[in-house]
């Protein structure tokens, strides 16, 4: 009788101290691989520079270095200090098929963030890059969209993309202040930068 009471309490206490461990195990409530959490930001554990200081909220973006479709390298690191949004979409996906007219005006504008696209030939879905080339230099009407090639989506199984379109705001620190997917009007992004630093 006596053993079979002190069985519980100490059944409790392990499994409070089980619970206890799996939740300090994953407190941001994001998984290791950087997907997006409830609150729409994105956490990954990235090396900053000692010297640059933390201006926004969330982790350092992935530091991605690409090339652009006239074979010009394009690297997140050469941005530094400017804001930077970033929208990942598919030649295949309607809904960012029908948003390239505005992409491609709120590449023309002028604004206080650089915009850069990235598509991932061979990758869920996504011709291969010479496929993809010859049809994006046939959409004569977006030419003014920066288009970086992240074949076989290494950059973006890194920022945790799970569908498309989806947008990053990264800072003027390098830090990636937030994760969004969907369509984006340019109003909205130019609201979400004007709370970026």
């Amino acid at each position: 009788m006596i053993m079979k009471r002190m069985k519980w309490p100490l059944m409790i206490a392990l499994l409070s101290l089980m619970v206890l461990i799996t939740a300090c195990a994953n407190k941001s409530g994001n998984s290791a691989n950087g997907a997006m959490g409830m609150d729409g930001n994105m956490s990954k554990e990235n090396n900053m520079p000692m010297e640059q200081t933390k201006l926004n909220k969330g982790e350092v973006a992935p530091m991605f270095d690409l090339m652009d479709l006239n074979g010009n390298q394009v690297a997140l690191a050469d941005l530094a200090g400017e804001k930077v949004y970033v929208k990942y979409w598919a030649s295949w996906c309607s809904i960012c098929l029908a948003g390239l007219d505005e992409l491609n005006t709120l590449s023309l504008q002028d604004n206080d963030f650089k915009v850069i696209s990235i598509v991932s030939p061979n990758f869920k879905g996504e011709q291969s890059i010479d496929d993809f080339t010859k049809w994006f230099k046939n959409q004569a009407t977006y030419q003014d969209i920066t288009v970086l090639i992240d074949e076989n989506g290494t950059w973006a199984k890194e920022s945790g993309v799970r569908g498309y379109p989806t947008s990053y705001y990264i800072g003027s620190d390098g830090v990636l202040a937030k994760a969004a997917p969907g369509h984006i009007s340019n109003e909205k992004i130019a609201s979400v930068f004007n709370e970026i630093k």
